[in-house]
């Protein structure tokens, strides 16, 4: 490829993700007020956990960590404190960060393992495994996923497991196993990889296992005839003739249309076997991935709305020099209202 078309490529890519790029890079690295951001000590529980729903319905998600855990820390024992606990794991997963967020749900589940949202935990905790190898050049470039590193996607695999097997009927189940298939797909994919790796290197007793792995365990997978023939190559250079002969009875058997076999007969491959279709799944499977925002119970609805409205109700002359600032700002901004914005209540704001 000319230099000149691999340069347009990378500026096409970074001015594509320019607006993105800030959130793809975890906040430790980005430093910056937000993640020393101080909270008022004169708030109370109810206003810092007004103050977080502001962040985290707008995208500020540096700012919604710093108040949640404010909130944790100042009120262990409050009404907000397990509603808090578990928006907390969101904002980290959207803040990118995913060892905190893990860490974050772990403690959830520890703490509240009867919780009715514990389920929640579960499934952001596979999420976040599932997202922490996306990066900026995965949308871009067709990346061979099958090729990487397979920790993350193993943990987001038995993180979505144990959801599915101890809440079957969560609201979160279905697209928990959706991923769990891709995720078998590519782990399988991964595996065959590796075994044609130990074949190249004539290490066939490790190249046969890996066949043998994906056989025995990740049945379902595409790649399952391919860890046959991975097994029938290394079985033959290993002279282990009755053990070759039944691992290619069983690849005719089920899968009569594998590029090994040529007529009924079978024929090695030349190098690795391809899996550039997973990639672009990855692709498309990840752009539609997006996390849910975190359940709110009823009761914190309740208290929310009694907060508001005993704060209306309170004479102007029993507020803090602060409150009555903050108020007089509203009733000023409310009175500039034009008379689009009183028709449309607001909407076109």
């Amino acid at each position: 490829m000319p230099v000149k078309h691999l340069l347009l490529i990378v500026l096409f890519a970074l001015s594509t993700g320019c607006a993105e790029l800030k959130s793809m890079i975890p906040s430790f690295l980005r430093g910056g007020d937000e993640s020393r951001e101080v909270i008022d000590e004169r708030l109370s529980e109810s206003e810092i956990y007004q103050l977080a729903q502001t962040d985290l319905a707008g995208s500020n998600y540096s700012g919604a960590v710093a108040k949640l855990k404010a909130l944790e820390s100042r009120y262990p024992f409050g009404r907000f404190a397990e509603q808090s606990q578990l928006e907390l794991i969101y904002a980290y997963h959207k803040n990118v960060e995913p060892e905190a967020a893990r860490a974050a749900a772990d403690r959830f589940i520890r703490l509240h393992p009867q919780h009715p949202d514990v389920d929640y935990a579960y499934y952001l905790k596979g999420l976040t495994s599932f997202e922490q190898d996306r990066g900026l050049l995965t949308r871009f470039f067709p990346l061979d996923m099958t090729k990487r590193d397979p920790g993350a996607a193993r943990d987001s695999f038995n993180d979505f497991s144990q959801l599915t097997t101890r809440f079957p009927q969560s609201r979160y189940a279905p697209d928990a196993k959706a991923r769990m298939v891709y995720l078998r797909n590519l782990l399988a994919a991964g595996e065959i990889h590796i075994g044609y790796y130990y074949l190249k290197r004539k290490a066939y007793v490790a190249s046969a296992n890996r066949g043998r792995y994906v056989v025995e365990n990740l049945q379902g997978s595409p790649a399952v005839g391919d860890g046959l023939a991975l097994m029938i190559e290394s079985y033959q250079n290993l002279g282990l003739d009755d053990l070759a002969a039944t691992s290619l009875q069983s690849l005719k058997l089920n899968y009569p249309d594998h590029p090994t076999l040529n007529g009924g007969r079978f024929t090695p491959v030349d190098g690795e076997i391809r899996y550039s279709w997973l990639a672009k799944r990855a692709l498309e499977l990840v752009d539609k991935a997006e996390a849910p925002l975190p359940p709110q119970t009823n009761a914190n609805k309740d208290i929310l709305k009694q907060y508001q409205q005993a704060e209306q109700e309170i004479p102007e002359e029993l507020l803090a020099p602060w409150q009555r600032e903050k108020k007089q700002e509203a009733a000023a901004e409310k009175a500039n209202r034009s008379w689009w914005s009183r028709l449309t209540f607001g909407y076109f704001d």
